[in-house]
């Protein structure tokens, strides 16, 4: 469904992706680890067409995606209404005056009607617990339900790939375990930012991780990963430090602070 081969991409001649080469199936639930700076969100910008490799080859359901071909209205209309990203700060993303029009919005430049509309929005706010505020504007939301809104005003679309950059950064343990379950749930090919370690065996089935070279180091199994200690080393996920006590010297691994 999802193939880029030999992908790179550098910000001002500073590489962020170096020859990444991946195949995602349809349904498959992935998770993409990596410090900062590895090039995550780059990554999920790319396969969203956001921006195109500037080496190397994207190909989305066989089709190979490249500025010349995101000049295709039908497809565009098509490719945007199948992969929609979700960004790590909700409030980039809304701009409606209500969150009724937020959820519409998509839908309205689509041209559907508007029952069809109002029939999408109803059930999406029902699945999200946001229909008591249907006529309140968006800034008025909390973090966690932003981040909610933000979710549906995607899922209203029916999308086929869902992009989430850190679903979990603005949500508190409840949120975070209610989206997880509703994740697992989804029928959708998904690929999950995370710098959160223990959540990554619940957020997905494959990992993918982005080593401080900007390369895939890692695709796999998630439990192997977090049981391969040179693995994690190699990610800069897990540091390493020796020191003596008495005679004898003693190995002590950490994980960063920022997962």
């Amino acid at each position: 469904m999802i193939e880029l081969k030999d992908v790179c991409y550098s910000y001002e001649g500073e590489v962020v992706l170096k020859n990444i080469s991946i195949n995602v199936k349809e349904g498959e639930k992935v998770v993409l680890l990596g410090i900062n700076g590895s090039g995550k969100t780059t990554l999920l910008k790319v396969i969203n067409a956001l921006i195109f490799p500037q080496k190397g080859f994207y190909f989305y359901c066989g089709v190979k995606i490249d500025k010349s071909k995101m000049k295709d209205r039908d497809f565009v209309k098509s490719f945007r209404k199948d992969v929609v990203l979700l960004f790590q700060n909700p409030d980039v993303m809304l701009f409606n005056p209500t969150v009724y029009d937020e959820l519409a919005f998509s839908l309205r430049q689509l041209g559907l009607e508007d029952k069809e509309i109002k029939e999408r929005v109803l059930y999406w706010a029902d699945k999200f617990e946001l229909s008591p505020y249907l006529d309140k504007p968006p800034f008025k939301l909390s973090g966690g339900q932003k981040q909610k809104l933000c979710l549906a005003c995607l899922l209203v679309l029916e999308p086929k790939v869902l992009l989430l950059d850190e679903p979990t950064a603005n949500l508190d343990p409840k949120t975070t375990g209610w989206l997880v379950d509703f994740l697992y749930d989804l029928k959708a090919t998904t690929i999950i930012t995370t710098h959160n370690l223990s959540l990554a065996g619940e957020l997905g089935e494959r990992l993918l991780v982005l080593g401080e070279d900007h390369t895939i180091i890692y695709d796999g199994r998630v439990e192997d990963f977090l049981k391969d200690e040179e693995k994690m080393l190699k990610a800069g996920l897990l540091h390493k430090h020796k020191h003596k006590h008495g005679e004898k010297e003693h190995t002590h691994y950490h994980l960063h602070n920022y997962l």
